[in-house]
Protein backbone atom coordinates (compact mmCIF):
# COMPACT_ATOMS: atom_id res chain seq x y z
CA UNK A 1 0.00 0.00 0.00
CA UNK A 2 3.16 2.39 0.19
CA UNK A 3 4.31 1.63 -2.96
CA UNK A 4 0.96 2.71 -4.03
CA UNK A 5 0.73 5.49 -2.16
CA UNK A 6 4.03 6.99 -3.86
CA UNK A 7 2.64 6.05 -7.27
CA UNK A 8 -0.28 8.15 -6.71
CA UNK A 9 1.82 11.12 -5.29
CA UNK A 10 4.25 10.50 -8.65
CA UNK A 11 1.33 11.24 -10.98
CA UNK A 12 -0.30 13.74 -8.88
CA UNK A 13 2.53 16.02 -9.16
CA UNK A 14 3.00 14.58 -12.98
CA UNK A 15 -0.12 16.23 -14.05
CA UNK A 16 -0.05 19.32 -11.96
CA UNK A 17 3.36 20.41 -13.32
CA UNK A 18 1.82 18.87 -17.02
CA UNK A 19 -1.44 21.37 -16.66
CA UNK A 20 1.14 24.12 -15.54
CA UNK A 21 2.76 24.19 -18.35
CA UNK A 22 0.35 23.37 -20.87
CA UNK A 23 -2.47 25.49 -19.89
CA UNK A 24 -0.28 28.79 -18.56
CA UNK A 25 3.83 28.63 -19.06
CA UNK A 26 3.71 27.39 -22.84
CA UNK A 27 2.05 30.61 -23.30
CA UNK A 28 4.72 32.84 -22.09
CA UNK A 29 7.36 31.20 -23.73
CA UNK A 30 6.64 33.65 -27.20
CA UNK A 31 7.77 36.53 -24.09
CA UNK A 32 11.27 34.94 -23.40
CA UNK A 33 12.28 33.62 -27.40
CA UNK A 34 10.67 36.87 -29.48
CA UNK A 35 11.50 40.23 -28.91
CA UNK A 36 11.25 43.69 -30.80
CA UNK A 37 13.24 44.29 -33.95
CA UNK A 38 15.53 46.50 -34.22
CA UNK A 39 15.72 49.35 -36.76
CA UNK A 40 18.41 47.84 -39.67
CA UNK A 41 19.31 44.82 -37.13
CA UNK A 42 21.09 46.88 -35.23
CA UNK A 43 22.67 45.88 -31.27
CA UNK A 44 21.65 49.20 -29.87
CA UNK A 45 18.40 49.74 -27.72
CA UNK A 46 15.52 51.06 -29.11
CA UNK A 47 15.09 54.82 -28.50
CA UNK A 48 11.84 54.27 -27.31
CA UNK A 49 10.67 56.78 -29.99
CA UNK A 50 9.56 53.91 -31.86
CA UNK A 51 5.94 52.63 -32.83
CA UNK A 52 5.82 48.89 -32.07
CA UNK A 53 3.36 47.25 -34.16
CA UNK A 54 1.88 43.58 -33.68
CA UNK A 55 -0.09 41.94 -36.79
CA UNK A 56 -2.43 39.56 -36.72
CA UNK A 57 -3.99 37.29 -39.62
CA UNK A 58 -6.68 34.78 -40.40
CA UNK A 59 -8.51 34.43 -36.77
CA UNK A 60 -11.59 32.68 -38.58
CA UNK A 61 -13.92 32.79 -35.78
CA UNK A 62 -15.57 28.77 -36.11
CA UNK A 63 -19.12 29.02 -36.71
CA UNK A 64 -21.75 26.25 -38.64
CA UNK A 65 -19.88 26.72 -41.49
CA UNK A 66 -16.90 25.05 -40.21
CA UNK A 67 -15.52 21.17 -39.69
CA UNK A 68 -18.82 19.94 -42.04
CA UNK A 69 -20.25 19.05 -38.11
CA UNK A 70 -23.97 19.93 -37.23
CA UNK A 71 -24.83 23.75 -36.12
CA UNK A 72 -25.52 23.38 -32.08
CA UNK A 73 -24.29 20.05 -31.74
CA UNK A 74 -21.54 19.31 -28.77
CA UNK A 75 -18.89 18.74 -30.75
CA UNK A 76 -19.27 22.12 -32.85
CA UNK A 77 -18.99 23.70 -30.02
CA UNK A 78 -16.45 22.48 -28.27
CA UNK A 79 -14.59 23.10 -30.83
CA UNK A 80 -15.37 26.57 -30.62
CA UNK A 81 -14.55 26.88 -27.04
CA UNK A 82 -10.92 25.41 -27.22
CA UNK A 83 -10.08 27.44 -30.07
CA UNK A 84 -11.92 30.61 -29.26
CA UNK A 85 -9.49 30.13 -25.87
CA UNK A 86 -6.64 29.22 -27.18
CA UNK A 87 -6.39 32.29 -29.06
CA UNK A 88 -7.59 34.41 -26.21
CA UNK A 89 -4.73 33.07 -24.09
CA UNK A 90 -2.40 33.61 -27.39
CA UNK A 91 -3.55 37.24 -27.72
CA UNK A 92 -3.55 38.23 -23.38
CA UNK A 93 -0.61 36.17 -22.60
CA UNK A 94 1.77 36.07 -25.55
CA UNK A 95 1.30 39.74 -27.72
CA UNK A 96 -0.05 42.34 -25.58
CA UNK A 97 2.48 42.03 -22.79
CA UNK A 98 4.81 43.18 -25.36
CA UNK A 99 2.73 46.54 -25.11
CA UNK A 100 1.96 47.53 -28.54
CA UNK A 101 1.42 51.03 -29.56
CA UNK A 102 -1.35 49.53 -32.10
CA UNK A 103 -2.39 46.01 -33.44
CA UNK A 104 -3.21 45.43 -36.92
CA UNK A 105 -5.65 42.40 -38.82
CA UNK A 106 -4.83 41.13 -42.24
CA UNK A 107 -8.16 39.72 -42.88
CA UNK A 108 -10.26 36.56 -42.19
CA UNK A 109 -11.75 37.39 -38.56
CA UNK A 110 -14.71 34.95 -39.06
CA UNK A 111 -14.87 31.82 -40.51
CA UNK A 112 -18.40 32.01 -42.50
CA UNK A 113 -18.69 35.51 -42.35
CA UNK A 114 -20.64 36.10 -46.00
CA UNK A 115 -23.03 32.65 -45.56
CA UNK A 116 -24.06 34.18 -42.29
CA UNK A 117 -27.43 35.32 -41.38
CA UNK A 118 -27.85 38.33 -39.35
CA UNK A 119 -27.93 36.78 -36.04
CA UNK A 120 -24.98 34.20 -36.14
CA UNK A 121 -23.06 37.44 -37.74
CA UNK A 122 -23.65 39.32 -34.73
CA UNK A 123 -22.91 36.15 -31.99
CA UNK A 124 -19.71 35.50 -34.33
CA UNK A 125 -18.56 39.32 -33.85
CA UNK A 126 -19.19 39.46 -29.88
CA UNK A 127 -17.11 36.43 -29.56
CA UNK A 128 -13.86 38.06 -31.70
CA UNK A 129 -14.56 40.67 -29.40
CA UNK A 130 -14.34 39.02 -26.43
CA UNK A 131 -11.57 36.55 -27.34
CA UNK A 132 -9.46 39.86 -28.23
CA UNK A 133 -11.27 41.75 -25.68
CA UNK A 134 -11.48 44.91 -27.69
CA UNK A 135 -14.91 46.33 -26.52
CA UNK A 136 -12.89 49.43 -26.33
CA UNK A 137 -12.67 49.92 -22.55
CA UNK A 138 -10.36 48.36 -20.15
CA UNK A 139 -6.18 48.12 -19.64
CA UNK A 140 -5.76 47.69 -23.43
CA UNK A 141 -8.24 50.41 -24.35
CA UNK A 142 -5.27 52.76 -25.12
CA UNK A 143 -4.08 50.45 -28.33
CA UNK A 144 -5.10 51.25 -31.92
CA UNK A 145 -6.58 48.60 -33.69
CA UNK A 146 -6.89 48.46 -37.75
CA UNK A 147 -8.50 45.51 -39.57
CA UNK A 148 -8.29 44.18 -43.29
CA UNK A 149 -11.24 42.76 -44.57
CA UNK A 150 -10.82 38.97 -45.98
CA UNK A 151 -12.62 36.76 -48.54
CA UNK A 152 -13.97 34.63 -44.99
CA UNK A 153 -15.64 38.55 -44.29
CA UNK A 154 -17.25 39.32 -47.42
CA UNK A 155 -15.95 37.06 -50.07
CA UNK A 156 -15.21 37.63 -53.73
CA UNK A 157 -16.48 39.78 -56.17
CA UNK A 158 -19.08 37.26 -57.79
CA UNK A 159 -20.92 37.50 -54.03
CA UNK A 160 -20.63 40.89 -53.64
CA UNK A 161 -22.80 41.79 -57.22
CA UNK A 162 -25.36 39.72 -55.54
CA UNK A 163 -25.08 40.09 -51.78
CA UNK A 164 -23.92 43.98 -51.51
CA UNK A 165 -25.53 44.07 -47.48
CA UNK A 166 -22.10 41.68 -46.33
CA UNK A 167 -20.46 44.60 -47.74
CA UNK A 168 -22.64 46.90 -45.78
CA UNK A 169 -22.25 44.93 -42.36
CA UNK A 170 -18.82 44.25 -42.37
CA UNK A 171 -18.52 48.18 -43.04
CA UNK A 172 -20.62 49.16 -40.15
CA UNK A 173 -18.89 47.59 -37.69
CA UNK A 174 -14.88 47.28 -38.98
CA UNK A 175 -15.45 50.83 -40.89
CA UNK A 176 -14.09 51.20 -44.45
CA UNK A 177 -12.29 48.46 -46.40
CA UNK A 178 -9.88 51.09 -48.15
CA UNK A 179 -8.20 53.81 -45.82
CA UNK A 180 -5.09 54.42 -45.02
CA UNK A 181 -2.83 55.53 -41.61
CA UNK A 182 0.13 56.72 -40.16
CA UNK A 183 2.18 54.93 -38.00
CA UNK A 184 5.75 57.36 -36.83
CA UNK A 185 6.92 58.22 -40.16
CA UNK A 186 5.56 55.80 -42.20
CA UNK A 187 2.04 55.10 -43.94
CA UNK A 188 0.24 52.26 -43.83
CA UNK A 189 -2.18 51.35 -46.93
CA UNK A 190 -4.96 48.78 -46.49
CA UNK A 191 -6.48 47.75 -49.41
CA UNK A 192 -9.60 45.24 -50.22
CA UNK A 193 -7.96 43.13 -52.10
CA UNK A 194 -10.98 40.55 -52.96
CA UNK A 195 -12.30 43.29 -55.04
CA UNK A 196 -9.03 44.13 -57.24
CA UNK A 197 -9.59 41.19 -60.09
CA UNK A 198 -13.53 41.30 -59.92
CA UNK A 199 -15.53 42.02 -62.95
CA UNK A 200 -14.04 45.07 -65.02
CA UNK A 201 -17.59 47.10 -64.59
CA UNK A 202 -18.00 46.31 -60.65
CA UNK A 203 -18.36 49.23 -58.96
CA UNK A 204 -16.59 47.74 -56.05
CA UNK A 205 -13.59 46.98 -58.61
CA UNK A 206 -13.46 50.67 -59.19
CA UNK A 207 -13.87 51.97 -55.90
CA UNK A 208 -10.83 49.64 -55.04
CA UNK A 209 -8.84 50.97 -58.07
CA UNK A 210 -9.66 54.69 -57.69
CA UNK A 211 -8.67 54.17 -53.95
CA UNK A 212 -5.68 52.99 -54.92
CA UNK A 213 -4.66 55.98 -58.06
CA UNK A 214 -5.62 58.23 -55.38
CA UNK A 215 -2.49 56.92 -52.74
CA UNK A 216 -0.58 57.16 -55.96
CA UNK A 217 -1.42 61.06 -56.89
CA UNK A 218 0.34 61.68 -53.36
CA UNK A 219 3.91 63.56 -54.01
CA UNK A 220 4.11 62.63 -50.08
CA UNK A 221 7.61 60.92 -49.28
CA UNK A 222 6.91 58.24 -46.47
CA UNK A 223 7.30 55.39 -46.42
CA UNK A 224 4.83 53.00 -47.02
CA UNK A 225 3.78 49.24 -46.26
CA UNK A 226 1.10 48.18 -48.28
CA UNK A 227 -1.77 45.77 -46.31
CA UNK A 228 -3.75 43.20 -48.17
CA UNK A 229 -5.45 40.16 -47.07
CA UNK A 230 -4.94 38.06 -50.40
CA UNK A 231 -1.06 37.79 -51.18
CA UNK A 232 0.31 38.68 -54.49
CA UNK A 233 1.39 37.20 -57.34
CA UNK A 234 4.28 34.79 -57.07
CA UNK A 235 5.64 31.69 -59.60
CA UNK A 236 4.57 28.24 -58.86
CA UNK A 237 6.32 26.22 -56.68
CA UNK A 238 7.83 29.84 -55.01
CA UNK A 239 10.47 29.24 -52.24
CA UNK A 240 8.60 30.21 -48.84
CA UNK A 241 11.72 30.86 -46.92
CA UNK A 242 12.96 28.72 -43.43
CA UNK A 243 9.45 29.30 -41.33
CA UNK A 244 6.73 27.64 -43.74
CA UNK A 245 6.01 24.25 -42.43
CA UNK A 246 3.04 22.78 -45.19
CA UNK A 247 3.66 22.62 -48.66
CA UNK A 248 3.61 25.82 -50.66
CA UNK A 249 0.28 26.44 -52.31
CA UNK A 250 -0.08 27.10 -56.12
CA UNK A 251 -2.09 29.86 -58.02
CA UNK A 252 -6.12 28.77 -58.32
CA UNK A 253 -8.06 30.97 -59.32
CA UNK A 254 -12.13 30.58 -60.42
CA UNK A 255 -14.44 32.91 -62.43
CA UNK A 256 -18.16 32.55 -62.05
CA UNK A 257 -17.96 33.33 -65.82
CA UNK A 258 -17.47 35.95 -68.11
CA UNK A 259 -17.81 39.54 -66.54
CA UNK A 260 -19.53 37.66 -63.97
CA UNK A 261 -17.02 38.33 -61.31
CA UNK A 262 -14.30 35.94 -59.05
CA UNK A 263 -15.43 33.10 -56.72
CA UNK A 264 -11.76 32.27 -55.45
CA UNK A 265 -8.27 33.04 -55.46
CA UNK A 266 -5.13 31.67 -53.93
CA UNK A 267 -3.16 34.71 -55.02
CA UNK A 268 -3.77 38.10 -57.08
CA UNK A 269 -3.45 38.11 -60.35
CA UNK A 270 -0.07 39.35 -62.01
CA UNK A 271 -1.37 42.09 -63.44
CA UNK A 272 -3.19 43.29 -60.61
CA UNK A 273 -0.63 42.30 -58.29
CA UNK A 274 2.11 44.45 -60.97
CA UNK A 275 0.06 47.65 -61.07
CA UNK A 276 -0.40 47.56 -57.48
CA UNK A 277 3.36 48.13 -56.36
CA UNK A 278 3.60 49.91 -59.26
CA UNK A 279 1.16 52.93 -57.96
CA UNK A 280 1.76 52.35 -54.13
CA UNK A 281 5.54 51.50 -54.48
CA UNK A 282 5.92 50.05 -50.96
CA UNK A 283 8.81 49.36 -49.12
CA UNK A 284 7.19 46.26 -47.71
CA UNK A 285 3.58 44.06 -48.16
CA UNK A 286 1.67 42.35 -45.56
CA UNK A 287 -0.70 39.60 -46.34
CA UNK A 288 -2.87 36.38 -44.77
CA UNK A 289 -4.87 34.61 -46.60
CA UNK A 290 -2.16 31.67 -46.76
CA UNK A 291 -2.50 30.14 -43.38
CA UNK A 292 0.83 29.87 -43.18
CA UNK A 293 4.27 31.85 -43.32
CA UNK A 294 5.25 32.60 -46.67
CA UNK A 295 8.44 34.81 -47.55
CA UNK A 296 8.51 36.15 -50.97
CA UNK A 297 10.67 39.30 -52.51
CA UNK A 298 9.35 40.76 -55.92
CA UNK A 299 11.12 42.41 -58.40
CA UNK A 300 10.36 46.04 -59.54
CA UNK A 301 11.37 48.96 -61.73
CA UNK A 302 12.33 50.93 -58.59
CA UNK A 303 13.66 48.11 -56.29
CA UNK A 304 13.26 44.42 -55.10
CA UNK A 305 10.17 44.00 -52.65
CA UNK A 306 9.76 41.67 -49.65
CA UNK A 307 6.43 40.61 -48.42
CA UNK A 308 5.88 38.44 -45.48
CA UNK A 309 2.57 36.61 -45.33
CA UNK A 310 1.69 35.43 -42.41
CA UNK A 311 0.40 32.49 -40.95
CA UNK A 312 -2.85 31.88 -38.92
CA UNK A 313 -2.69 32.55 -34.88
CA UNK A 314 -5.84 29.89 -35.30
CA UNK A 315 -4.46 26.10 -34.08
CA UNK A 316 -7.45 24.80 -36.28
CA UNK A 317 -7.02 26.28 -39.25
CA UNK A 318 -4.38 23.69 -40.88
CA UNK A 319 -0.88 25.35 -39.15
CA UNK A 320 0.29 23.39 -36.49
CA UNK A 321 2.56 26.31 -35.97
CA UNK A 322 0.09 29.11 -35.24
CA UNK A 323 2.19 32.70 -34.97
CA UNK A 324 2.20 36.35 -35.10
CA UNK A 325 4.77 39.39 -36.36
CA UNK A 326 6.28 42.05 -34.81
CA UNK A 327 7.22 45.32 -36.68
CA UNK A 328 8.96 48.36 -35.31
CA UNK A 329 8.15 51.34 -37.24
CA UNK A 330 11.30 53.75 -36.77
CA UNK A 331 10.78 57.28 -35.90
CA UNK A 332 13.38 58.68 -39.07
CA UNK A 333 11.93 59.19 -42.17
CA UNK A 334 13.68 56.57 -44.34
CA UNK A 335 12.84 55.06 -47.69
CA UNK A 336 14.71 51.95 -46.96
CA UNK A 337 12.76 49.38 -45.68
CA UNK A 338 15.32 47.73 -43.39
CA UNK A 339 15.26 50.97 -41.81
CA UNK A 340 11.69 52.57 -41.98
CA UNK A 341 10.06 48.99 -41.03
CA UNK A 342 12.15 45.73 -39.13
CA UNK A 343 10.61 42.80 -38.64
CA UNK A 344 10.44 39.91 -36.83
CA UNK A 345 8.00 36.61 -36.72
CA UNK A 346 7.07 35.25 -33.65
CA UNK A 347 5.51 31.72 -33.09
CA UNK A 348 2.92 31.16 -30.49
CA UNK A 349 2.32 27.43 -28.69
CA UNK A 350 1.61 24.34 -30.27
CA UNK A 351 -1.68 23.67 -29.24
CA UNK A 352 -2.00 20.02 -31.52
CA UNK A 353 1.09 18.59 -29.80
CA UNK A 354 0.03 19.78 -26.39
CA UNK A 355 -2.76 17.61 -26.42
CA UNK A 356 -0.77 15.03 -28.29
CA UNK A 357 1.23 15.24 -25.04
CA UNK A 358 -2.02 14.94 -23.05
CA UNK A 359 -3.17 11.66 -24.27
CA UNK A 360 0.63 9.76 -23.96
CA UNK A 361 0.62 11.00 -20.40
CA UNK A 362 -3.21 9.33 -20.43
CA UNK A 363 -2.44 6.19 -21.71
CA UNK A 364 1.08 5.93 -19.35
CA UNK A 365 -0.89 6.90 -16.20
CA UNK A 366 -3.48 4.11 -16.91
CA UNK A 367 -1.17 2.01 -17.79
CA UNK A 368 0.92 2.30 -14.34
CA UNK A 369 -2.20 2.23 -12.38
CA UNK A 370 -2.99 -1.79 -13.67
CA UNK A 371 0.30 -3.19 -14.21
CA UNK A 372 1.95 -1.71 -10.55
CA UNK A 373 1.70 -3.64 -8.02
CA UNK A 374 0.65 -3.39 -4.33
CA UNK A 375 4.35 -3.68 -3.31
CA UNK A 376 7.00 -2.90 -5.87
CA UNK A 377 9.50 -4.65 -4.66
CA UNK A 378 7.85 -7.52 -4.93
CA UNK A 379 7.02 -7.37 -8.46
CA UNK A 380 10.59 -7.69 -9.05
CA UNK A 381 11.56 -10.36 -6.78
CA UNK A 382 11.03 -13.70 -9.25
CA UNK A 383 13.15 -11.83 -12.14
CA UNK A 384 15.75 -11.16 -9.04
CA UNK A 385 15.70 -14.83 -7.95
CA UNK A 386 15.64 -15.84 -11.26
CA UNK A 387 19.53 -14.64 -12.17
CA UNK A 388 20.19 -15.68 -8.08
CA UNK A 389 20.17 -19.31 -9.42
CA UNK A 390 21.05 -18.97 -12.81
CA UNK A 391 24.50 -17.38 -10.96
CA UNK A 392 24.50 -20.19 -8.49
CA UNK A 393 24.10 -23.19 -10.99
CA UNK A 394 27.21 -21.20 -13.33
CA UNK A 395 29.30 -21.64 -9.67
CA UNK A 396 28.69 -24.97 -9.43
CA UNK A 397 28.87 -26.21 -12.64
CA UNK A 398 32.65 -24.64 -12.66
CA UNK A 399 34.06 -26.09 -9.45
CA UNK A 400 32.91 -30.08 -10.79
CA UNK A 401 34.63 -29.15 -13.64
CA UNK A 402 37.75 -28.36 -11.67
CA UNK A 403 36.78 -31.46 -9.60
CA UNK A 404 37.10 -33.42 -12.63
CA UNK A 405 40.19 -32.34 -13.67
CA UNK A 406 41.79 -33.02 -10.47
CA UNK A 407 42.88 -35.81 -7.78
CA UNK A 408 43.90 -36.34 -4.14
CA UNK A 409 46.47 -37.94 -2.26
CA UNK A 410 46.46 -39.32 1.04
CA UNK A 411 49.48 -38.73 3.22
CA UNK A 412 50.55 -39.44 6.78
CA UNK A 413 52.37 -37.59 8.76
CA UNK A 414 54.30 -39.07 11.70
CA UNK A 415 51.59 -38.61 14.41
CA UNK A 416 49.33 -40.55 12.19
CA UNK A 417 47.28 -37.94 10.89
CA UNK A 418 45.71 -38.33 7.24
CA UNK A 419 46.07 -35.37 4.96
CA UNK A 420 44.40 -34.64 1.66
CA UNK A 421 46.75 -33.32 -1.08
CA UNK A 422 45.49 -31.80 -4.49
CA UNK A 423 47.14 -32.48 -7.53
CA UNK A 424 46.72 -32.42 -10.96
CA UNK A 425 45.55 -35.30 -13.02
CA UNK A 426 48.55 -37.18 -14.19
CA UNK A 427 48.84 -40.14 -16.62
CA UNK A 428 48.91 -43.18 -14.63
CA UNK A 429 52.07 -45.60 -15.09
CA UNK A 430 51.95 -49.26 -15.66
CA UNK A 431 52.79 -50.34 -11.97
CA UNK A 432 51.64 -52.10 -9.15
CA UNK A 433 48.02 -50.83 -7.63
CA UNK A 434 49.43 -51.28 -4.06
CA UNK A 435 52.67 -49.77 -2.63
CA UNK A 436 54.56 -47.68 -0.46
CA UNK A 437 57.43 -45.86 0.44
CA UNK A 438 59.18 -44.22 3.56
CA UNK A 439 60.93 -41.47 3.97
CA UNK A 440 61.77 -39.62 7.17
CA UNK A 441 58.68 -40.41 9.90
CA UNK A 442 56.09 -40.29 6.89
CA UNK A 443 54.57 -43.09 4.81
CA UNK A 444 53.41 -42.47 1.49
CA UNK A 445 50.28 -45.05 1.00
CA UNK A 446 48.43 -45.26 -2.82
CA UNK A 447 46.69 -42.12 -4.06
CA UNK A 448 42.88 -42.22 -3.98
CA UNK A 449 40.80 -40.08 -6.01
CA UNK A 450 37.99 -38.15 -4.62
CA UNK A 451 34.02 -39.73 -5.10
CA UNK A 452 32.09 -36.87 -5.46
CA UNK A 453 28.78 -37.34 -4.34
CA UNK A 454 26.01 -37.95 -6.02
CA UNK A 455 23.59 -34.98 -5.70
CA UNK A 456 20.31 -34.12 -7.43
CA UNK A 457 20.13 -31.42 -9.96
CA UNK A 458 18.09 -27.68 -9.02
CA UNK A 459 15.44 -27.31 -10.74
CA UNK A 460 12.89 -24.29 -11.07
CA UNK A 461 9.18 -25.23 -10.36
CA UNK A 462 6.87 -22.88 -11.65
CA UNK A 463 3.18 -22.43 -9.59
CA UNK A 464 0.45 -21.96 -12.12
CA UNK A 465 -1.83 -21.68 -9.11
CA UNK A 466 -4.32 -22.97 -11.31
CA UNK A 467 -6.93 -25.54 -10.11
CA UNK A 468 -8.25 -27.92 -12.80
CA UNK A 469 -10.38 -30.28 -11.76
CA UNK A 470 -11.33 -33.72 -13.82
CA UNK A 471 -14.84 -35.07 -13.60
CA UNK A 472 -15.25 -38.96 -14.24
CA UNK A 473 -15.93 -37.96 -18.00
CA UNK A 474 -12.97 -36.25 -18.44
CA UNK A 475 -14.16 -33.16 -19.16
CA UNK A 476 -11.95 -30.01 -17.41
CA UNK A 477 -13.87 -27.31 -15.39
CA UNK A 478 -13.16 -23.52 -15.81
CA UNK A 479 -10.70 -21.94 -13.35
CA UNK A 480 -11.67 -20.76 -10.00
CA UNK A 481 -12.85 -17.55 -8.79
CA UNK A 482 -9.84 -16.24 -7.53
CA UNK A 483 -8.50 -14.94 -10.74
CA UNK A 484 -11.52 -13.20 -11.47
CA UNK A 485 -11.59 -11.61 -7.90
CA UNK A 486 -8.34 -10.85 -8.23
CA UNK A 487 -8.96 -8.94 -11.56
CA UNK A 488 -11.87 -7.12 -10.34
CA UNK A 489 -9.84 -5.85 -7.27
CA UNK A 490 -7.28 -4.64 -9.94
CA UNK A 491 -9.72 -2.19 -12.09
CA UNK A 492 -11.56 -1.03 -8.42
CA UNK A 493 -7.91 -0.08 -7.23
CA UNK A 494 -7.85 1.49 -10.60
CA UNK A 495 -10.57 3.41 -10.59
CA UNK A 496 -9.89 4.53 -7.02
CA UNK A 497 -6.50 5.84 -8.22
CA UNK A 498 -7.76 7.68 -11.09
CA UNK A 499 -10.38 9.55 -8.56
CA UNK A 500 -7.76 10.59 -6.45
CA UNK A 501 -5.48 11.57 -9.23
CA UNK A 502 -8.74 13.55 -11.03
CA UNK A 503 -9.47 15.18 -7.13
CA UNK A 504 -6.45 17.23 -7.60
CA UNK A 505 -5.63 17.56 -10.89
CA UNK A 506 -9.65 18.48 -12.72
CA UNK A 507 -10.29 21.71 -10.05
CA UNK A 508 -6.80 22.96 -11.13
CA UNK A 509 -7.60 22.18 -15.14
CA UNK A 510 -11.40 23.92 -14.97
CA UNK A 511 -9.18 26.89 -12.54
CA UNK A 512 -6.62 26.92 -15.57
CA UNK A 513 -9.70 26.62 -18.45
CA UNK A 514 -11.52 29.36 -17.03
CA UNK A 515 -9.50 32.23 -15.75
CA UNK A 516 -8.51 33.23 -18.96
CA UNK A 517 -11.77 32.88 -20.45
CA UNK A 518 -13.50 34.95 -17.99
CA UNK A 519 -13.87 38.44 -18.47
CA UNK A 520 -10.65 40.41 -17.57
Amino acid sequence: MQSLSRLTLVLCVAWVLTLLYGEMVAYWIPLWTCSWPRPDGSLSSLSGNEVKVAVIADPQIMDRTSLNLAPKSFALEAAQFFTDLYMRRSFHLSILPFKPNLVIFLGDHFDGGPFLTDQEWSESLNRFKHIFDLEGHGRYSNIAVYYVCGNHDIGYSHFHMKNPEVIHRYEKEFGARNYRFSAGKVDFIVVDAQTLDGAKQGKEADLSWQFIKNISSDVTSSPRVLLTHIPLYRLDDTPCGIFRSSSIINQRVTFAGVNQGMTYQNYLTKESSDHLLNLIKPVLVLSGHDHDHCTVTHSTQFGPIVEHTLGTISWQQGNLYPSFMLLTVSPSNSMSSAIAVSTRLCFLPRQTHIYIWYLCQLVVTLLLMLLWPANAFAFFGPFVAFFDSLRSNLIKAKEKVEEDDCEYEMIWDSEGSMHLIKKNKTVPLASSDVGSSTRGNAVLRTSAKKQPTREQDPSVFLEMNIDMNSDKTGRVQRPSRSKVMRLILRLVRVFRLIVLVAAVNVPLYMMLLFKDWVGR
